[in-house]
C-alpha cells in the first residue's frame, strides 16, 4: 500500500443517481410545459383576490356578517375605483357594512356591520367609495 498523497489529482463529482436524473428531467419538462403567459395570468388572478386580515375575519365573524360572493366582487369593484383615485386606505360601503381596506394590498383591515356603524368615526382613509 502506497502512503503518498495524491497531490494535483482533481476531485471529481459524484456520478449522478438515477432518481436524481429522473427528478432533473421532470423539473426541465415541468418548466418547458409551462409558458410565461400561463404563470403571468395566474399571478395576476391570484392578485385580484380580495383577502381578508385576521382582525377582520374575527369582526366578521363576531359580528355575523357573511361575505357573499355578490359581496365579493362589490368589495373588488370598490378597491379597483379607489385605486384609479390613487387612494390607498379606503372605506367601501357594501349593503350596510362598512369595510377598511387597505387599497394597495388588496385587504380587508376590518369590517363594521349596520348596527355598528352609526356614530361611528373612522379614521386613517383617504377615500370613501359606496357601492350599491
Amino acid at each position: 500500500m502506497d502512503d503518498r498523497m495524491m497531490i494535483n489529482r482533481p476531485v471529481q463529482p459524484p456520478e449522478k443517481t438515477e432518481t436524481s436524473r429522473t427528478r432533473e428531467a421532470q423539473q426541465d419538462r415541468t418548466d418547458s410545459d409551462v409558458s410565461f403567459d400561463e404563470v403571468l395570468q395566474k399571478r395576476l388572478q391570484e392578485k385580484d383576490e380580495i383577502e381578508f386580515s385576521r382582525h377582520a375575519k374575527e369582526r366578521l365573524e363576531s359580528r355575523g356578517i357573511n361575505i357573499t360572493p355578490r359581496t365579493l366582487d362589490k368589495l373588488g369593484e370598490g378597491v379597483e375605483k379607489a385605486r384609479d383615485k390613487g387612494a390607498q386606505e379606503s372605506l367601501i360601503m357594501v349593503e350596510d357594512t362598512a369595510y377598511i381596506v387597505s387599497v394597495e394590498n388588496r385587504t380587508v383591515i376590518t369590517a363594521v356591520d349596520e348596527q355598528n356603524v352609526k356614530e361611528n368615526v373612522f379614521t386613517d382613509i383617504d377615500s370613501a367609495v359606496l357601492m350599491d
